[in-house]
Order: C-alpha cells, then sequence, then structure tokens
C-alpha cells in the first residue's frame, strides 16, 4: 500500500498547471514557428509548392544516388567533443575569400528561383543582408545582378558564372557583376551538358510552367501559388533573352562542351575580383587550380544534379584540403541539411560551406520570411552543435573532432584484371 498522502486537487493548483498562448492568425507565420528543422521546412515546402517546382528544387539526376550518398555521409559523422570548456558565449564569424561574413555557410547559387516563390533571390539576397553572410545569383537566376546588388546594397554578392556558346554573353555579365560591386565570381565547371533530371522529364517540366491537364489538377490546391506567379512581373533570366522548353533543353542549348582552361584565363583576365572555381570533383583538379592561382575551389558535385554516382564532396575534403589548403581556400556544398554538418565540414578544412536546396526549402515555405527561418534553424544548430563540442570559435574546429564513417568501401580491381 502507498504511504502517498492524497488530497483533492484545488481550482488554484490547476490555475498554475494552465498556460496558453495567443493564437497565431498568419498561417505563414504559424507554420514557419512550427518548423524546427530544415526537413519539417520540406514538408510545408511540398504542401505549397505545385509537384512541377517543388521537384525540381528536390530533385537530382538519374538514380539520385549522388546526393542520397552526399546527405548520407554528413549523417555518418561522429563527433568529439572536448570537456571543461568556457562556451558561454559562441563566435560564429569568419572570413572567406578575402571578407567577413557573421557565419561559416552562404547561399548558393540556384537557377529559376522565382518559380518555387514569386519572391526569388530578392528574398535571398534580402535574408543574407539581414544576416550578414553572402548571396549568390546564378547565371540562371531570374533576378538582374542590379535587382540582387539593390536587394543586398552592403552585404556580399558573389555570381557564378556559365561559360556559355555566346561567349559575349558570358563576358558581358562578368562586367555587369563587377560593376554592381559583386566580390567573388563562381565560374562553374561541371555543366558542360545537362545532367538527366528525370523528375522534371516526367512531370513535363518546363520554362515557363505550361498549363496542361495535369498541372491544373495539381494546382487546385495550390491556388496561392498560381495567383502569385501570375500578379507578378514576367520571368526574366540574368542572361537568357528567351526560354521555352525543358530546364534540360534550355542548358543543352546555352552551354558549352568545348569550355576548357583557356576560358578560365580568359575570364580571370577581365574579373578584378577574388576567382573560385565551382565544381571540382577529384585531388589532382584541385592542385591544378591551386598552381595557376585561383583564389578558391568549391568542391561540389551540383547538389546531385549532373552526373550520377559521382563523389561525394564532403567525402573528398579532408583529401583536397591536405592536398592545397594551404594555397587555396575550399569550400564545400550538396547535401548539407543541418548545422551540424556546416561545423563537420568547417572541422574537416572547410573555409565555409553553401546551402542550396536547404534555401530554397524555406522560399518554398514562406517566401523571404522562410528564408530568414533556414538562416536562423541553421544558426542555431551551428551554436548548439558548437557549445556541445565546446569550442567558442569557428576557428577552433579541428579534425581531432570528427570522424568520417564510410558505409561504402572502395573494391580496388587486382591489376591482372585491369584492361590492357
Amino acid at each position: 500500500m502507498s504511504n502517498v498522502k492524497r488530497q483533492m486537487p484545488k481550482p488554484s493548483d490547476f490555475a498554475e498547471l494552465l498556460s496558453f498562448k495567443k493564437p497565431e492568425l498568419n498561417g505563414t507565420k504559424r507554420r514557419l514557428a512550427a518548423a524546427l528543422t530544415i526537413e519539417d521546412l520540406r514538408r510545408i515546402a511540398k504542401r505549397r509548392t505545385p509537384r512541377a517546382a517543388f521537384d525540381y528544387t528536390d530533385g537530382a539526376a538519374d538514380g539520385e544516388l549522388s546526393l542520397a550518398r552526399a546527405r548520407q555521409a554528413f549523417e555518418d559523422v561522429e563527433f568529439h567533443p572536448s570537456i571543461l570548456r568556457d562556451v558561454s558565449k559562441v563566435d560564429t564569424s569568419t572570413t572567406v575569400f578575402g571578407g567577413p561574413s557573421a557565419l561559416p555557410f552562404g547561399i548558393a547559387p540556384t537557377g529559376f528561383t522565382r518559380l518555387m516563390h514569386t519572391e526569388g533571390e530578392i528574398a535571398g539576397a534580402g535574408a543574407a543582408a539581414a544576416a550578414g553572410i553572402p548571396f549568390t545569383l546564378s547565371t540562371l537566376g531570374t533576378t538582374s545582378i542590379e535587382d540582387v546588388k539593390a536587394a543586398n546594397p552592403l552585404g556580399r554578392n558573389w555570381f557564378q558564372l556559365y561559360v556559355m556558346r555566346q561567349r559575349e554573353i558570358s563576358f558581358g555579365l562578368v562586367e555587369r557583376a563587377a560593376k554592381a560591386g559583386f566580390d567573388t565570381l563562381f565560374f562553374t565547371v561541371d555543366t558542360p551538358v545537362a545532367g538527366a533530371r528525370l523528375r522534371d522529364k516526367r512531370n513535363g517540366f518546363s520554362i515557363p510552367p505550361q498549363l496542361t491537364a495535369r498541372t491544373i489538377v495539381n494546382a487546385i490546391p495550390r491556388p496561392w501559388w498560381w495567383w502569385d506567379f501570375l500578379t507578378t512581373p514576367k520571368l526574366e533570366f540574368a542572361s537568357l533573352s528567351s526560354t521555352g522548353g525543358t530546364v534540360g533543353e534550355l542548358l543543352n542549348s546555352a552551354m558549352d562542351p568545348t569550355i576548357s582552361f583557356d576560358d578560365l584565363d580568359v575570364i580571370r583576365s577581365i574579373w578584378p575580383g577574388k576567382l573560385v572555381v565551382k565544381g571540382v570533383q577529384n585531388v589532382e583538379d584541385s592542385r591544378r587550380l591551386a598552381d595557376l592561382g585561383v583564389d578558391g575551389i568549391v568542391l561540389s558535385n551540383h547538389g546531385g544534379r549532373q552526373l550520377d554516382r559521382a563523389p561525394v564532396p564532403f567525402h573528398l575534403l579532408p583529401s583536397v584540403v591536405r592536398e592545397v589548403g594551404a594555397d587555396v581556400e575550399v569550400v564545400v556544398d550538396t547535401g548539407i541539411m543541418n548545422g551540424a554538418d556546416v561545423v563537420a565540414s568547417i572541422a574537416l578544412g572547410a573555409k565555409f560551406t553553401l546551402i542550396g536546396r536547404a534555401y530554397l526549402y524555406g522560399l518554398m515555405a514562406g517566401g523571404r520570411a522562410g528564408v530568414d527561418r533556414t538562416i536562423q534553424i541553421l544558426t542555431d544548430q551551428v551554436i548548439r552543435t558548437m557549445q556541445l563540442l565546446q569550442v567558442s570559435e569557428v576557428a577552433e574546429l579541428t579534425p581531432a573532432h570528427v570522424t568520417q564513417l564510410h558505409r561504402l568501401g572502395r573494391f580496388e580491381a587486382p591489376a591482372e584484371d585491369l584492361p590492357r
């Protein structure tokens, strides 16, 4: 028999336990406040965005193995915390490509961004400005160089360049970005042709979206997206004067498979700022670029959207940093969905990281407010991970804090089995 003394509760006892929050009547604010992770934002984005536009963002090439492996690589991280360190204050600031960033991540270049949400790159640039982080505009962005500068007049703007068949278009964009005060250029080298974006083909996704029977049915529960799309200014691209067709068709018509190191030399001669090569996927190319004197490289497989079964950038990171880290700054992207992914990358030698899909999930979930929420979620995760590792500054992160666990081993064929 229990010896606990019981008594009838008093009304005042209940009053102490009752706590009601003021209801949030704004649906967007309510949804974003309830999102605690980037995956939460992804689920909201999927509900609120037509399938074709969501799948363009969410999908990758062929079997989407590169993307899945990149994300798995970050999940297969083991952290090694220190103890008894003062982490009451954490400094997340860093420097990259000659300038400051309040956080060790920035916004990656994304194409056709206003298709995800009509605020597009303006929302991204504005949120980046508020957070004190760099924003990168894609050659295939849907907002002009000048308008991005207006949205982020005092912050750091970067420009991602595709070298196209019509070289004068690419050169003109370089000159416009320099004139607008963009300080860093990403020379992108992993897109000689378009990857096989199978979701886009199956959805009949085109630029601009076409009103077919299938898209109309899919739009019925999402009338707000179509209302925004149809009542806001027509999509304008940073480089393409005409559109029409699938994303793959547009890329193949614009990109030049003959791109070479000679093009890198030409761009270097006309670009006054920091020159970074994006889309590097092996140690040998990293060394060659370092020897050529570029300011940085971005280890990236284009978010898994080009060559499927490509190397995992996070796996490549330690080897590349050992080879060239003293000569160039190494940045990593693809698969980052948590602030812990950012911390792990910095610990293994990355100078900086870039977020693409994570930013777009926030954009689709709630426009500018959604991008702000993405940055806040990642910021909180970065700070908490640093505190639990017991490091108070980004510079204190070292390879000793991280082990990469590998699910996929490498099979090396015996020499006698190799073709001759």
